[in-house]
């Protein structure tokens, strides 16, 4: 379950970070024709510029999602506020992705395989971390004040 559960998360985290720099960065206007089949020179120059800066903006905060994912890899891994944060994140892109499907109707298959992965991935993640957090959680000391006034742990 670790291998699993550590495999789905540097995946996911992976691709964040390389498709958030790349969309930002490198291919925003490709990814306009690979992944919505949209010639951006069929649209007045305004629109363009403004569909491309929203998404380059949404492709750097995936990436910076990407980027936190790695920083508190630990943390998300062992820590309660960590872990239900970086779960909900996921959890929610796939919710999104299911209410698109409701309200916006079939995407491309590419989209589906997407969801799919995220969806697996936010469960094996959730089914090992709660796991290892309240194993982790057993050891830890519980808070006390000392003469200081201070909160130290035992």
């Amino acid at each position: 379950m670790k291998f699993l559960a550590y495999f789905f998360f540097y995946t996911y985290v992976g691709l964040m970070l390389v498709a958030g720099i790349w969309g930002a960065f490198v291919g925003a206007q490709l990814d306009q024709q690979m992944l919505f089949e949209l010639d951006t020179t069929q649209l007045n120059s305004k629109t363009t510029a403004s569909m491309l800066s929203q998404y380059r903006f949404l492709r750097l905060i995936e990436f910076g999602f990407g980027w936190f994912a790695i920083a508190f890899t630990r943390e998300i891994f062992s820590e309660p506020k960590y872990n239900r944060l970086f779960l909900s994140v996921m959890f929610l892109g796939v919710l999104a992705r299911t209410v698109s499907l409701f309200a916006d109707g079939s995407p491309h298959g590419i989209f589906y395989l997407f969801a799919g992965w995220e969806l697996v991935g936010v469960i094996l993640i959730f089914i090992y971390t709660q796991k290892e957090i309240k194993h982790n959680g057993a050891k830890q000391q519980p808070l006390t004040i000392q003469s200081t006034g201070r909160l130290q742990r035992y």
